[in-house]
């Protein structure tokens, strides 16, 4: 069965919590990574995070889809064979 991408929110959420050391209950599906206090670096470390965390690999190249936790979850999702096939090589 396949695993919406609201699934996967909890467990991004929690990845941000604990790579940025962040309150989870601070952690809206719908802010902005920003307003969380991840830079573009901070993107770059949630990326190896999630990569690390879950065995996949995410094109950097999809950064730019990185502008929220619920958006980070629908590329992991692609990423885990669950939403599309985003699990490419790193370029």
């Amino acid at each position: 069965m396949v695993a919406p991408v609201g699934d996967h929110r909890a467990e991004v959420t929690k990845v941000v919590s604990d790579t940025f050391r962040l309150d989870p209950a601070l952690v809206e599906p719908d802010a902005p990574l920003e307003e969380l206090g991840i830079d573009s670096k901070g993107r770059i470390r949630l990326l190896a995070a999630l990569e690390v965390y879950y065995g996949v690999t995410i094109d950097l190249d999809l950064l730019d889809r990185f502008t929220d936790v619920g958006s980070v979850a629908a590329v992991l999702a692609e990423a885990l064979g669950t939403g599309g096939s985003t699990g490419e090589a790193r370029k």
